[in-house]
């Protein structure tokens, strides 16, 4: 290999044709990196060093597919010591810019060398990288403690499975094929056999969820009246009947043999709902390499040509910065945005059974980040059957609370990116739905004279005389300037 990397930066392009010389430095670099096992996954798969933001030496891909991505996109800035590709070399000369010493890029290199795909969602969760300035608190340092605990082989010798991700591996095989817990219990056993008596692998269903528990991204299921009244939850939490209706809790599941009759003393509730807290998550996008620094993209970049291409970017944000001052100086706060809507599961079937997802989603990610599907955070999963319409409010006494909290105290949090904890705030800033929806979640009646939530009282609608309905026809006329043709 030469010394001089210069040219993944320069000459990729000679009299608007990709050059020759530059497409054979790529073919090498590739045929550097597939000679080193320890950076393969698959056989064919190594990291993309192109500049994509989901790419950037994180994600495995097929070595064809990263050259196309070199050609349209480039090498990352500054790669001058393939660490992430099996160099453990540092050369005299890379770059005025870049200083590495050998030992930093030893370090680097092992810790990177276990690469399943299991191994990665845990690295994408915690970070791979963990040398902090500061100490992290105590919840982010318990959670490292469980990374690296879970990060020890299934038993020596064998490179492609750690503990947690065997665990992993079986959960999600149970789950594809919805096995019960009993033939979960059972393969473990089997398993047991296979495997030399000092393995690490978990020996029953219980033993591997409370392994995976530690990742620390729980459910809470909270039970609901039966008629939406109130949910059993907080101060409530104890009752046996509904406070507004009167309705049980609980299901009376009577069983008998013969002419005796007893009741079961198993409590099920008529319905129940699932929250799913928001902060630990928050906390996740810090504790992550790959995400902490973007969760600081809407201040440091900056709005070209005047064109809006961010919520951060639009006077409405600017405004909120003004008015909470406090807030906005810390930019590691995060600004959210909720979103809502009911769907039909079972609309093919023509069974009347409708769900309402509450999601919600970080701004402060870019813009080819912050509508990703796995940073759309599920919150609340209002029960079925039937539409909650009004009194959706009732379901969202969690997500309330959590987000008063995360508002007026915060959570402490570990920022791996900067090495240091802070108290982490979060603002509602905005919420989307459709027009229906947004009657639910506002309150505001979007059907009568009075429905447009702009107007209010102000509305030029009209009942028609002899039908009696609502009109709004040319209502819309009165935004346009007094000159205007229409």
């Amino acid at each position: 290999m030469e010394a001089d990397r210069e040219w993944m930066y320069e000459g990729q392009i000679v009299n608007g044709m990709f050059s020759n010389k530059w497409g054979d430095k790529v073919d090498e670099f590739v045929t550097f990196a597939l000679r080193h096992p320890e950076c393969v996954n698959g056989g064919t798969a190594i990291r993309c060093p192109c500049t994509l933001v989901k790419c950037h030496n994180k994600k495995f891909l097929n070595f064809e597919t990263v050259k196309v991505h070199l050609y349209k996109n480039g090498f990352v800035p500054d790669y001058y010591v393939w660490i992430y590709h099996g160099e453990k070399e540092v050369h005299q000369r890379c770059s005025s810019s870049v200083r590495v010493s050998v030992s930093e890029t030893d370090q680097m290199v092992s810790d990177n060398m276990n690469h399943t795909t299991y191994h990665r969602m845990v690295c994408d969760a915690a970070g791979p990288e963990f040398n902090p300035d500061e100490e992290p608190n105590a919840e982010a340092r318990n959670f490292y403690d469980m990374i690296r605990a879970g990060d020890k082989p299934v038993y020596e010798g064998n490179s492609k499975h750690t503990q947690l991700s065997a665990a992993v591996r079986m959960l999600e095989i149970k789950c594809r094929h919805r096995c019960s817990q009993a033939w979960f219990d059972d393969m473990s056993n089997f398993i047991q056999e296979l495997l030399p008596p000092d393995n690490l692998m978990p020996l029953d269903f219980y033993s591997t969820k409370k392994l995976v528990r530690g990742l620390g991204l729980l459910v809470q299921v909270i039970h609901c009246c039966v008629n939406n009244c109130m949910i059993y939850w907080g101060d409530d939490s104890d009752l046996n009947s509904c406070k507004k209706c009167g309705h049980a809790r609980y299901k009376q599941t009577v069983r008998g043999f013969g002419n005796r009759l007893y009741i079961r003393k198993l409590k099920v509730p008529y319905k129940k709902m699932h929250y799913f807290p928001i902060t630990p998550r928050l906390q996740r996008l810090y504790a992550s390499t790959a995400t902490a620094n973007e969760m600081r993209w809407h201040s440091e970049h900056h709005m070209e040509d005047g064109k809006m291409c961010h919520p951060s970017d639009a006077p409405a944000w600017k405004h909120f910065d003004g008015c909470f001052p406090n807030f906005s100086s810390e930019v590691r706060n995060v600004r959210l945005g909720l979103f809502a809507d009911g769907f039909q599961p079972f609309g093919q079937s023509g069974q009347q059974y409708s769900l309402w997802p509450v999601v919600v989603t970080p701004y402060n990610l870019p813009p080819n980040l912050c509508m990703k599907e796995e940073f759309m955070f599920l919150t609340v999963l209002v029960p079925r059957p039937t539409n909650p319409k009004g009194k959706i409010d009732v379901f969202l006494q969690p997500l309330i609370a959590e987000l008063k909290s995360l508002w007026g105290v915060g959570v402490q949090t570990y920022d791996i990116s900067k090495r240091q904890n802070f108290q982490m705030l979060a603002a509602l800033t905005w919420t989307i739905n459709d027009f229906p929806a947004y009657s639910m979640m506002s309150g505001w009646s979007t059907a009568g004279m009075l429905a447009c939530p702009h107007c209010m009282e102000d509305s030029d609608a009209f009942r028609l005389i002899k039908s009696g309905k609502q009109s709004w026809f040319d209502n819309h006329r009165k935004f346009l300037p007094i000159n205007h043709p229409y």
